[in-house]
């Protein structure tokens, strides 16, 4: 079995004084893709990752946002980061690395606002990353490997994946051209994991604002995505966003998405 947990952290650091740092030492995952990190490696909290081979993407351009990172139990071969676009080089919104059978990548998509250039930089990053996915599936293909791509997407696919979706028809996160985007992509063969466990419900969110009462409402979106080959997602055997019991006990906007593979 391969155990693949991805949770965007809003800030490792922060993270790990709330919570975070006992989650890790509990979870039974193989790998846990990181997101949102908001670090350099050596500003990570002395021995939290004792145990892991840790490998980092952190955004070069502006300390203290974005960044990416990829714990294994197992030591990974190949460590490859960005999509082969000079704009988004440095940017800590993309690293993989190659296990045995699998290459598992953690994304961190850029967040738009519309009418904004936030927005346009995330549609161009859009435009870059589905010919990068396609070229990934290419290569890893003729090395007889599976492709696995975690994170925060930043994209909520449908209706059900997403409480209020009427007031959001406007926003950053559901656009049209965005869900068409990911739409595109499971034309394309690429496996929504989490909606093939859970078909036909509205969630499971993976993120609520921390604004109001909408994690206690359970106002959330299912933006943080498993996103696989054909052959991985067939394997899946269980998806589970471990939700926190309260909003006291919460050390992220996100939760993490854990999904059980089998061999």
């Amino acid at each position: 079995m391969l155990v693949v947990t991805s949770v965007n952290v809003n800030g490792i650091r922060a993270a790990a004084a709330k919570g975070f740092a006992g989650w890790l030492a509990a979870t039974a995952a193989d790998v846990v893709c990181l997101q949102e990190t908001r670090a350099q490696p050596e500003e990570i909290p002395p021995g939290l990752f004792d145990g892991w081979h840790a490998r980092f993407a952190p955004c070069l351009s502006a300390k203290g946002r974005s960044g990416v990172a990829i714990l294994s139990r197992a030591e990974p071969g190949a460590v490859r980061t960005g999509i082969e676009d000079d704009e988004f080089a440095g940017s800590g919104r993309y690293l993989e690395v190659d296990l045995p059978g699998v290459t598992i990548a953690s994304l961190y998509l850029p967040n738009g606002t519309v009418g904004t250039p936030k927005q346009d930089e995330k549609d161009r990053f859009l435009a870059s990353f589905a010919p990068y996915l396609a070229l990934r599936r290419e290569k890893a293909a003729a090395e007889d490997r599976e492709v696995l791509v975690c994170g925060d997407w930043n994209i909520a696919p449908a209706q059900a994946d997403i409480r209020n979706w009427r007031g959001n028809v406007r926003n950053s996160g559901f656009l049209p051209h965005e869900r068409e985007w990911l739409a595109a992509l499971r034309r394309d063969g690429w496996v929504d994991v989490v909606r093939e466990r859970h078909p036909g419900v509205d969630g499971p969110y993976s993120w609520w604002s921390y604004r109001g009462r909408a994690f206690d409402n359970d106002t959330g979106w299912r933006i943080d995505h498993h996103v696989a080959t054909p052959g991985l997602g067939a394997r899946a055997r269980s998806a589970v966003v471990e939700r926190a019991a309260s909003h006291a006990q919460r050390w992220s906007d996100h939760a993490p998405v854990t999904v059980e593979y089998g061999p």
